[in-house]
C-alpha cells in the first residue's frame, strides 16, 4: 500500500458498531467507510474521521469516537450474499441463516423478503454436515465451482466458530469477484464471555475504550454494568432478573438508567462497588 500500488483504496473507520457505511461524523463527513482511486486523498478523509464522532444506529446519539482507520486494497465485489452462524438458545445450538441478497441489513431483508433468509440448525455434537454446507451455499445463490467454493469457506467459518468460542460469526458480504473467487469481504464475531479463561489471547486484545468508564470500573469488580438512557436505577441479583426488572420499568412508562447484575457468588464488596457505581451516576 505504501506504493499505491492498488487500483483502489478503501478505508473503514474502526469502532465497535455496525452501520459504519451509513453513519455520520461530527466533521461533517457521510459515512464511515470510503472508497477512493486517489491514494492523495487519502489523509485528507482520514483526518475527518480520526478524532470525530461517528453515529450510526448502533452508537450512542453522540456517536464514538474513532481513533483507527483500516486503510486496505480494495476488491470488486461481483455479488454479495449474507451468511452468517449463531448460538440459537431455542435450538439449544448453532444456527446457520444465509440470504442471497446482501451488503445490506439482514433485518431489512427479513422484513421485506423473508422467503430470502434460510436457516439452517447444526447438529453441536455431530457439527456441519457436507450436504448442509452444499445446500447452504446454493441457496446463498453460488452454482458450479463457485458453489464448493462456498460450502468449503462455510465449513471453515463453523470450524472457527468452534475454535474461538464464538456466539456469532457474521460475514456481510460474503460474495464472489469477478474473478470467480468466493471472498468474505467482512466479518463481525461476539464471542462468549464465559470463555475468556479458555481464550485469553482473544480477550486480551479487546479494546475497552470505547466502554463508558462506569463500566469498565464495574468490570474491575466483575460485575455486569450497562448504562442505558433513563433515571431509574437498577439494583439485581442475577441477569434475568435485571432484564426483567428493566421491561417491568419500561412497561409502566418508566425509564430504567443501567442494567446492573450482581452475579450469583457476589461477595459483600462487590455489593459495595455497586452502590458506589449506582451513585456515582448523576442520572
Amino acid at each position: 500500500m505504501t506504493s499505491y500500488e492498488a487500483k483502489e483504496i478503501v478505508l473503514k473507520a474502526q469502532i465497535l458498531a455496525g452501520g459504519r457505511g451509513k453513519g455520520i461524523f461530527n466533521s461533517g463527513l457521510k459515512g464511515g467507510v470510503h472508497l477512493t482511486k486517489d491514494p492523495k486523498i487519502v489523509e485528507q478523509l482520514a483526518k475527518q474521521m480520526i478524532g470525530y464522532n461517528l453515529s450510526t444506529k448502533q452508537t450512542p446519539k453522540d456517536g464514538v469516537t474513532v481513533k483507527k482507520v483500516m486503510v486496505a486494497e480494495a476488491l470488486n465485489i461481483s455479488r454479495e450474499t449474507y451468511f452468517a452462524i449463531l448460538m440459537d438458545r431455542a435450538c439449544n445450538g448453532p444456527v446457520m441463516v444465509g440470504s442471497p441478497q446482501g451488503g445490506v441489513d439482514i433485518e431489512e431483508v427479513a422484513v421485506t423478503s423473508p422467503e430470502l433468509i434460510f436457516k439452517e440448525e447444526i447438529d453441536i455434537f455431530e457439527g456441519i454436515k457436507d450436504h448442509q454446507a452444499s445446500q447452504m451455499a446454493k441457496n446463498l445463490g453460488f452454482k458450479g465451482p463457485l458453489q464448493q467454493q462456498a460450502a468449503d469457506q462455510i465449513k471453515k467459518l463453523y470450524n472457527l466458530f468452534l475454535k474461538i468460542d464464538a456466539t456469532q460469526v457474521e460475514v456481510n458480504p460474503f460474495g464472489e469477484t469477478p474473478e470467480g473467487q468466493v471472498v468474505c469481504f467482512d466479518a463481525k464475531i461476539n464471542f462468549d464471555d464465559n470463555a475468556e479463561f479458555r481464550q485469553k489471547e482473544i480477550f486480551a486484545m479487546d479494546d475497552k475504550s470505547e466502554n463508558e468508564p462506569i463500566e469498565n470500573e464495574a468490570a474491575k469488580y466483575d460485575l455486569k454494568y450497562i448504562g442505558l438512557d433513563g433515571n431509574i436505577a437498577c439494583f439485581v441479583n442475577g441477569a434475568g432478573l435485571a432484564m426483567a426488572t428493566c421491561d417491568i420499568i419500561s412497561l409502566n412508562g418508566g425509564k430504567p438508567a443501567n442494567f446492573l447484575d450482581l452475579g450469583g457468588g457476589v461477595k459483600e464488596a462487590q455489593v459495595y462497588q455497586a452502590f458506589k457505581l449506582l451513585t456515582a451516576d448523576p442520572k
